[in-house]
């Protein structure tokens, strides 16, 4: 007979407070919907039956689901199950885990809980987020996660961690010890969102009602509505960068790169190491007599960000170009930014692009293919040759005609780093090159 096998982990249920937070949520939006035509037409007393009905309604469906929802992990796994009615359940090999992050909105922080976030290969969004955990046992599971997905990759398992947010509690697992890497100063951060374009059409949007009471000689309610518009727009983006990125962090640890965020909500993500497949630092216009640069990361299979509409990950959101060579070091070992040498596009490509093919260019190092464009706002993206799916070399008509082709590398998760119009000879010998550098540096 041979001997039973380990019995399988108990289910587990979320913490008993989120149906409360995800009723809070449900029911301030069902309020603002009937709120103020609905209090004008019902009054107060059937207006207040009304927000009570809707209060009911939310909780007692966020019970359910609180009911129905649960969690655990089998053989190499993590399974998931939710629905009363239509009952779904996902199974999530733990070996396509590419990144876990903590997340800690404004509301989860009162109560002292936090949710968890998966990023999956090829997952067009998050993956089964676990909301919501306390903090000691989101962080405890993440470290468990990543530990499980390195062993399931056949690597040598990675220390189990269990990170907070910054100035969170710890969990109850043993701490491991980390190594700070960079910590973005918050000065700069806001000074390099006032550094924006964008804040020129400010005093422009301010003039505009002026000059149309001086000529019309009243105060036109469009005028002013679409000024408040424009000014609010103007004002929000670089406000919810600052608050996204406040306090930012990155520390290097057993389990990968850690990133932490966030002034309202704080966000914690781990990257396991040799997940970032490419790298992009930008050089924008008026940051350039600062010397700032910002950089981001394209995380294997991680899903699109909502924010960005790629899939990147912030690694520095502003700091001087020696910052960003000791952080790219970290995710691109071997890939040195600043002594990259970069090959300009023959001047024949002007016609193809008049302005821009002064920066066009392209460089490869050992480990990385390098591609440089942007003439206002300049941009290097640097995509390591391990991550190379495919090289592809497309021709034109108008490229054909003036014997130019562009390179195409591609990357996991349908991102391409582009070599823009080469000589067509150049162009081929550039693809075998990085083709077989490419399956050189996947042995390796």
């Amino acid at each position: 007979m041979t001997a039973p096998g380990p019995a399988p982990e108990p289910r587990q249920r979320l913490h008993p407070l989120t149906p409360l937070l995800r009723s809070f949520r449900m029911f301030a939006l069902a309020v603002a919907a009937i709120s103020w035509q609905g209090y004008s037409n019902l009054g107060t007393a059937r207006w207040l039956i009304a927000v009570a009905g809707v209060l009911v309604v939310t909780l007692t469906a966020s019970l359910i689901s609180w009911l129905t929802t649960g969690y655990h992990i089998v053989d190499q796994e993590l399974r998931s199950y939710e629905g009363l009615l239509n009952r779904r359940a996902r199974a999530i090999p733990l070996a396509r885990l590419q990144s876990v992050e903590v997340v800690r909105s404004a509301l989860a922080r009162v109560f002292g809980l936090a949710e968890l976030r998966l990023e999956v290969v090829g997952g067009a969004k998050t993956e089964a987020p676990l909301a919501f955990l306390t903090v000691g046992q989101a962080t405890a599971l993440r470290a468990r996660l990543l530990a499980a997905a390195t062993a399931a990759r056949g690597t040598a398992p990675a220390a189990a961690t269990a990170t907070a947010a910054e100035g969170e509690p710890e969990s109850d697992a043993a701490p491991v010890e980390e190594q700070l890497l960079h910590r973005v100063a918050n000065r700069d951060l806001v000074i390099s969102q006032l550094l924006r374009p964008q804040w020129w059409f400010v005093p422009v949007a301010a003039v505009m009602p002026i000059v149309f009471f001086v000529s019309e000689g009243r105060i036109s309610f469009i005028g002013v509505a679409s000024t408040l518009t424009a000014v609010l727009g103007v004002l929000l983006a670089p406000i919810r960068t600052v608050l996204g990125d406040w306090g930012f962090t990155v520390a290097a640890g057993g389990d990968g790169l850690r990133v932490r965020r966030g002034a309202l909500e704080k966000r914690s993500q781990t990257v396991p190491l040799g997940r970032v497949q490419a790298v992009t630092v930008t050089w924008p216009w008026l940051w350039r007599s600062r010397g700032w640069v910002r950089v981001k990361m394209d995380i294997a299979g991680s899903a699109v960000s909502i924010e960005d509409n790629e899939r990147t990950g912030t690694l520095l959101p502003v700091g001087t170009v020696s910052d960003a060579r000791r952080l790219i070091t970290e995710t691109l070992p071997g890939f040195e930014l600043t002594t990259v040498s970069i090959s300009l596009a023959p001047r024949r490509a002007r016609w193809l692009s008049p302005l821009a093919y002064r920066v066009l260019g392209y460089g490869r190092t050992e480990h990385a293919f390098v591609v440089q464009q942007g003439l206002i706002t300049r941009e290097l993206t640097a995509a390591s040759l391990a991550r190379v799916q495919s090289v592809r070399v497309r021709q034109g008509p108008l490229e054909r005609r003036l014997g130019l082709a562009s390179v195409f590398v591609d990357l996991a998760g349908g991102r391409s780093v582009t070599a823009w119009h080469r000589d067509v000879n150049e162009a081929r010998e550039l693809a075998n090159d990085l083709a077989e550098q490419a399956r050189a540096a996947r042995r390796h």
